[in-house]
């Protein structure tokens, strides 16, 4: 029958799959089968495993409750508090990058190459603007002496400067901002924004002004 005919084939069939090739030997037959039946296997470290908690370098458990008085909190705020050397030490090496002009450390106004290159033509420059705290600070003195023939003189002084001031902050503005767009044509410079920026750095004492000069004056930018 057909039945009986196709399980004799394929039994002799699965007997040719298994019987080994002619001139190999049965015991390398066995290697090899063992060989195959086994699982794959990775090679030992060498050493224990680490647990987690000491991988990480840290203590694991509860986190401490909260605090629930003022008093508590205070006291938990000083325990957490950096010591003042420490402070101390930070807003040293902070005002120290901020001078040099780490855009990392500085405020939003003073960031991006834009306004730095605004800073370099405003402190390579004598300004009379830089004259506004020295302006202000006689203002002061003759408001206190009690004299008015010097409170109108030097009242007519500030007027007359003030106007100067006015007239140069307004050039110096249009022409960083006219300098700026030329070397950054990329980049988006709103002029308002950019003219009174040059203005504010001229009215600074050179001294005082922050970041730090990075050209002398006379020098070409």
């Amino acid at each position: 029958m057909r039945f009986l005919r196709r399980s004799e084939s394929s039994d002799q069939a699965g007997q040719t799959a298994v019987e080994p090739p002619a001139g190999t030997d049965a015991a390398e037959t066995e290697d090899e089968g063992a060989t195959r039946s086994r699982p794959h296997t990775t090679p030992g470290k060498g050493r224990a495993t680490p647990k987690r908690r000491d991988a990480e370098g840290r203590r694991r458990g509860p986190a401490p409750p909260p605090p629930r008085t003022q008093r508590e909190a205070a006291k938990l705020a000083r325990a957490t508090r950096p010591s003042k050397d420490e402070r101390r030490a930070k807003a040293l090496e902070r005002r120290k990058r901020m001078d040099a002009g780490d855009d990392r450390v500085l405020l939003p106004r003073d960031r991006g190459k834009v306004r730095a290159y605004v800073r370099d033509i405003v402190d390579s420059r004598p300004h009379v603007i830089g004259l506004f705290l020295p302006l202000a600070a006689l203002v002061l003195v003759a408001a206190l002496i009690q004299n008015p023939v010097i409170q109108q003189y030097v009242t007519l002084f500030t007027f007359l400067m003030l106007i100067v001031m006015v007239v140069e902050g307004t050039l110096l503005g249009m022409q960083v901002l006219k300098k700026a767009r030329a070397k950054f044509p990329d980049e988006e410079i709103k002029g308002l924004g950019t003219g009174w920026y040059a203005f504010s750095r001229a009215t600074q004492p050179r001294r005082m002004r922050v970041p730090k000069p990075r050209v002398k004056r006379g020098d070409t930018v």
